[in-house]
């Protein structure tokens, strides 16, 4: 990837995903010329090892990233999301075989990687996953259905999360397996274009070179790490709707006028623009301070992602509240921008960890650091789009 693109992607996201974004929306997918253009740009190779043909960019250039996109359109921010989640989790715990056949292929953007954790019964509680994966022979043979998996009607690859004898454990499984069955499902409430489906597994058999890491360490460990990166360019990819809500704001109520004055001279308008402004400039920091704490391999790491996911997506969706009530019917009609960042911030609010769920652990987390607090509870949540 040219570094041009990864310390400056704007121009990219201004040419090739802003302009197209409500027109994604309403169609309810993405167009098949965006996936060729990350990858002719290395976007999507960006968490892939040097070594494996991608770019290995930090996470502070990872968060520019995701900014950028999220600011043009959320749809397009979630292939970047679960795409490298599923080439980062390969690369943190796949072995040597399975990095070399699929890492170089994820890189280049040949295979496109989706997430398939969440199943009708397992959200936010990954532990009720009830998708079985029976040994047969050197392999194992799949059972389950996984349902709200974002890209997963684009997907070649699946990082799938089934449960064995010895425990929960990671598949990278094709998609074009026999057995598996991909469904579409009907566009979301938001991010409506990032192509979500179902899968349906019937007795799916699958070699011991699908397995990533090792037997039983899949939530832990695999799954664990996907999520902790998902959960940071979910942050990032807020942080980026909070930029276009503001510019949204800026724009209309700098052009129109009513009573005789600008909409920003109005103190109540001005106020809540005052937030929105205020509210990037923290969600920023916070997201900075993820990003550093990330590339330094920090203890307080997962806290502060778990906070700058927290904070900038309830800001986000608080300030694409007000974009809707300060667009008022321009706002809301079929088409309009303002509305399609309200409903994407919304899922903001949901995937990766709900509110309440970040709530929880964050709460757990500061009281975890008190010297005579009680064990806290291990979790690993994930937001049923992911």
């Amino acid at each position: 990837m040219s570094r041009s693109l990864i310390d400056m992607p704007r121009h990219f996201v201004d040419r090739e995903i802003a302009p197209n974004a409500d027109r994604w929306d309403a169609q309810g997918r993405i167009d098949e010329s965006l996936v060729s253009a990350m990858a002719d740009a290395g976007i999507l190779g960006v968490l892939v090892p040097e070594a494996y043909g991608g770019s290995g960019i930090d996470a502070l250039r990872l968060m520019t990233l995701a900014r950028e996109i999220g600011r043009g359109c959320s749809s397009a921010r979630s292939l970047l999301t679960v795409h490298t989640m599923v080439s980062h989790g390969i690369a943190r715990w796949g072995s040597a075989d399975v990095k070399a056949a699929l890492l170089p292929k994820l890189a280049t953007g040949e295979s496109i990687g989706a997430l398939a954790l969440s199943e009708p019964a397992a959200g936010s509680d990954v532990s009720a996953i009830e998708c079985t994966a029976r040994p047969d022979g050197d392999g194992h043979r799949i059972t389950g259905q996984k349902r709200w998996i974002t890209f997963g009607q684009r997907a070649d690859l699946f990082l799938l999360f089934a449960k064995t004898p010895v425990g929960a454990t990671a598949f990278a499984v094709p998609a074009r397996t026999k057995g598996l069955t991909v469904s579409p499902m009907a566009p979301m409430m938001g991010t409506r274009a990032s192509m979500v489906a179902a899968l349906r597994f019937d007795d799916c058999r699958v070699g011991a070179e699908t397995m990533v890491g090792r037997q039983g360490f899949g939530l832990a460990a695999v799954a664990a790490t996907a999520l902790e990166l998902g959960r940071f360019t979910v942050a990032c990819g807020s942080l980026g709707i909070l930029d276009a809500v503001l510019a949204g704001a800026l724009d209309h109520a700098r052009s129109r006028r009513t009573f005789g004055h600008r909409l920003i001279d109005h103190q109540l308008v001005a106020s809540k623009i005052a937030r929105m402004g205020t509210d990037g400039a923290a969600a920023a920091e916070l997201c900075e301070r993820a990003a550093r704490l990330r590339d330094a391999h920090h203890q307080d790491a997962v806290k502060a992602t778990w906070m700058a996911k927290y904070f900038a997506s309830t800001a986000a969706f608080r300030a694409a509240c007000d974009l809707v009530q300060i667009t008022a019917a321009r706002g809301c009609e079929d088409g309009a921008s303002p509305q399609r960042l309200m409903r994407d911030a919304k899922v903001m609010e949901i995937i990766e960890g709900s509110t309440q769920i970040q709530e929880i652990t964050i709460a757990g987390i500061l009281d975890g650091e008190r010297a005579d607090a009680e064990p806290p509870v291990q979790s690993i949540t994930t937001g049923a789009l992911a």
